[in-house]
């Protein structure tokens, strides 16, 4: 045989190797995802005899995270350095145990990451999990391969852990239910703790049905009649921390909540700045860089500043001891954020106060929520970040996320993380939140929620064209321009029907909503301007004519605060805008 014919046959080996090699990738991708540390098996009891009623979870399919107790197995926390240094576990965590004894059967462990000290959800010795939803991207941690599991149809729901975000970020990077129940509402025994004072067991499904009748066998609730929010509360000053359009979030949230529950149970307000005013310790955290933040938003990273001292002391009281004495290799991912807790000063007065921050906020959010009010914020700020991003990129992911994952954290409050479809080819999510022991009622609302909110996820979507072609760009200028002619006649409402006809050709332009808004302000359809303003500030953040126009709908509207802060932010874009600064000094004079 020739040297040429040699050279072929070993190159067609080795493409042959290299096919074999990505099928059986992707074979594995298919199977499990990357989601398993190791498959187990528990079975629950026999079914009753009748009459008696099935196990309210019979025929489920669930997996937990790598930090539950299993009896008989080595409870790993994510580092096979603890999975070796640790003995087999003596008894199943009660959670787990419930569940089982509800009729579900658990299949499996999940990879999660390290000492759940992140919400990134990469880990150097097991893998990161493929998000299902995103494969580029990450699938968000610390609670990975639970959100996996769920998101891939593996299972039906899963069990994770959330400390500061750890199941809230995953379901919402995975585009599925998340639910953080009140602090202390779930046992936590049997299960490794990372800062006792935040920990929560939370759950994820595909299915608010599921998702509420796992929350009912793990919160031993009752039967009750539903009740339906009377306040649906929507804190705009954290929608304008987050990169995605209002189109694709907080819009659909308020259409949905008026078709389910009405137009007057909505209402608009500034969150940072109402914790600002009632949780006054939060002054010990404001930091210089916090202090810098814009209006209420500083008041948001002051308790997240609080949070994170807390964590890391309580998480240093755990696991000092252990690290120093094995010297485990972590991930880079990881190793900051444990050098970062063991390094802090635990004599620090502001660590003591921290909890008296804690009180306050639970106070806060309990009085401002009370038995029939639901907050709505996003979920994160951004969407997920691809893999492999560069450290410093992803700490800033991680603070930007953190600054709204820290208002249930601190509070003690629960939260559901619901999938709103898609933007940019990244899954989309908000949040719901109520009051501190408000689980029945949250899950209850989101369970007749959800349908709707996906209704108006479909007409959004098929309403969101791409850029339309050079020929529609032109007549909608056109119609924009006739659109104005009419405005500078009196004919509000002839401007309004060309607005809306440019609107039409070309949804993606600013000005033709703020436009509109300025000739729906002149009819009196106050409501309809403020949707036009909101729109248009989506599209364009630096609008100034969209948060003037926004700020006298508002005020119109009597939502006071709220056009103060318009006001207040066209200011920050001019300075020197008169019609702000009258407006915003005329309200101040007039409401404090």
């Amino acid at each position: 045989m020739s040297s040429a014919t040699n050279i072929i046959v070993l190159v067609g080996l080795g493409l042959a190797g290299i096919f074999l090699a990505v099928q059986r990738r992707r074979k594995t991708i298919k199977e499990d995802f990357g989601a398993f540390v190791e498959r187990i098996q528990l079975l629950p009891p026999p079914q009753p005899a009748p009459p008696k009623a099935p196990h309210p979870l019979t025929g489920l399919v669930f997996a937990i995270k790598e930090l539950f107790d299993v009896e008989g197995f080595v409870t790993g926390f994510g580092n096979p350095d603890w999975r070796r240094t640790h003995e087999l576990a003596v008894r199943t965590a009660p959670a787990v145990s419930l569940l089982v004894q509800g009729g579900a059967t658990c299949v499996g462990r999940n990879v999660m990451d390290e000492m759940a000290y992140c919400i990134n959800g990469e880990n150097k010795h097991y893998g990161t999990p493929t998000n299902p939803a995103a494969p580029s991207r990450i699938p968000g941690g610390s609670s990975s391969g639970s959100a996996v599991a769920v998101a891939a149809e593996l299972v039906d729901f899963s069990l994770g852990t959330d400390t500061g975000g750890s199941v809230r970020v995953p379901a919402a990077f995975c585009g599925i239910l998340g639910f953080r129940p009140s602090h202390g509402a779930v046992s936590t025994v049997g299960v490794v703790p990372m800062a006792q004072s935040f920990d929560t067991v939370g759950w994820f499904a595909r299915d608010p049905d599921i998702l509420r009748r796992v929350g009912h066998t793990l919160l031993q609730l009752p039967f009750m009649e539903y009740r339906k929010p009377r306040r649906v509360i929507i804190a705009d000053d954290c929608f304008q921390l987050t990169k995605i359009p209002s189109g694709r979030t907080v819009n659909i949230v308020i259409q949905s909540t008026e078709k389910l529950f009405g137009r007057q149970v909505l209402n608009h307000m500034s969150l940072g700045k109402y914790i600002a005013d009632k949780v006054p310790s939060l002054k010990y955290f404001q930091s210089e860089e916090s202090k810098s933040v814009e209006g209420g938003i500083s008041a948001l990273k002051a308790l997240w500043n609080a949070l994170r001292l807390r964590q890391r002391y309580e998480f240093k009281k755990n696991h000092e001891d252990w690290i120093n004495s094995v010297k485990p290799d972590f991930g880079p991912g990881i190793s900051g954020h444990i050098r970062a807790a063991l390094d802090i000063d635990t004599d620090d007065e502001n660590i003591g106060l921290s909890l008296r921050v804690r009180e306050e906020a639970r106070e806060a959010l309990n009085s401002l929520l009370k038995d029939d009010g639901i907050l709505v914020i996003p979920t994160t700020a951004d969407p997920p970040p691809k893999l492999n991003m560069k450290v410093n990129f992803l700490e800033d992911f991680q603070t930007r996320a953190l600054t709204l994952l820290c208002i249930a954290g601190m509070s003690g409050c629960c939260q559901a993380s619901i999938p709103l479809g898609q933007h940019d080819k990244c899954p989309v999510a908000v949040s719901f939140i109520a009051r501190h022991g408000g689980d029945r009622f949250l899950l209850d609302t989101v369970r007749a929620a959800y349908s709707t909110l996906h209704q108006q996820v479909e007409i959004s979507s098929s309403t969101q064209t791409a850029n339309p072609p050079n020929g529609k760009i032109e007549a909608a200028e056109i119609a924009k321009e006739k659109g104005n002619a009419a405005y500078k006649q009196k004919q509000w409402q002839k401007a309004v029907n060309l607005y809306s006809e440019a609107i039409k050709l070309n949804n993606k332009n600013a000005t033709y909503y703020s436009n509109r808004a300025a000739a729906h302000l002149e009819l009196g359809s106050f409501p309809q301007a403020e949707a036009d303003c909101t729109e248009a500030i989506a599209l364009e953040k630096k609008n100034v004519k969209a948060y003037l126009r926004r700020g006298t709908a508002r005020e119109m509207l009597g939502y006071y605060k709220e056009a103060v802060e318009d006001f207040n932010y066209a200011l920050v874009l001019e300075p020197t805008n008169k019609v702000a600064n009258l407006a915003a000094n005329r309200l101040r004079k007039l409401f404090g």
